[in-house]
């Protein structure tokens, strides 16, 4: 496949859907990412009581799981979430 046709919009529905779910997805991880590096930070600070950083940590586990089931419910793998940005790297990070 060269570069023109890589760079080509498939109209074919089930293709923009699945690119779509794709898309929304990614940005959900990312944000998901963002969060948990932010509790994490909050937490090494050390300004957070213990029953806080159990409910974070609940709730990131929570959403972890959530992320799976919307993958495995579209038949997508967290592989398929990240995007190559080029001399910049990808947009997530490999957890």
């Amino acid at each position: 496949m060269n570069d023109e046709e890589k760079n080509r919009i498939n109209a074919d529905p089930e293709t923009a859907e699945r690119s779509l779910v794709s898309l929304v997805l990614t940005v959900v991880e990312l944000l998901r990412q963002l969060m948990e590096r932010q509790a994490l930070r909050r937490v090494d600070h050390g300004d957070l009581p213990d029953a806080k950083i159990e409910e974070i940590g609940q709730t990131l586990m929570y959403l972890d799981l959530h992320m799976d089931e919307l993958c495995d419910h579209f038949g997508l793998d967290r592989r398929d979430l990240n995007l190559d940005l080029g001399p910049l790297g990808t947009l997530l990070s490999d957890e």
